[in-house]
């Protein structure tokens, strides 16, 4: 059985990875999003949940230290776990699992959040030129992913 990491930071990220609760069965899977009050339960509904430091960009002066910091728990996390594949759907706790993973070679699955429709996300454009599947909700997406596949709505 493939071990995958699910990735997502809290709300709207987090609520569309969870959508891919089928191939939860088909997999060994971890979860790994924020440390959030909401998220919590996740660990009384799945067996591998992982939670690193909740950060906005919106406190400019303490979010770099928080994404550092998170970029090393994800590694500790990546090497303790030891994925197949790495899934996401954004936002900034994507980015350095996805670097980890291709770091160590293995396989890469992104997905653009549906809420952009003309504009890509930051985690898009950075996540983008390394990911192996980069998968859009929106056809219109297509003109700035030119490599991306779209897969349709998750929801």
């Amino acid at each position: 059985m493939k071990k995958v990491i699910f990735i997502a930071s809290t709300g709207g990220h987090l609520a569309e990875l969870l959508q891919l609760k089928d191939l939860f069965k088909k997999t060994e899977y971890m979860i790994i999003t924020e440390n959030t009050k909401s998220n919590l339960s996740l660990v009384k509904k799945h067996k591998r949940v992982e939670f690193l430091i909740y950060g906005t960009k919106k406190n400019f002066l303490v979010y770099p230290f928080k994404f550092i910091a998170n970029t090393f728990k994800s590694l500790r996390i990546f090497l303790k776990f030891k994925p197949d594949f790495v899934i996401g759907t954004g936002a900034h706790t994507c980015v350095p699992m996805f670097y980890i993973a291709k770091l160590f070679g293995k396989k890469t699955i992104y997905i653009e959040t549906m809420a952009n429709i003309k504009t890509k996300t930051l985690t898009g454009r950075i996540v983008y030129p390394i990911t192996d599947l980069f998968l859009v909700q929106w056809e219109s997406m297509l003109k700035l992913y030119p490599k991306a596949k779209y897969g349709g709505w998750i929801y």
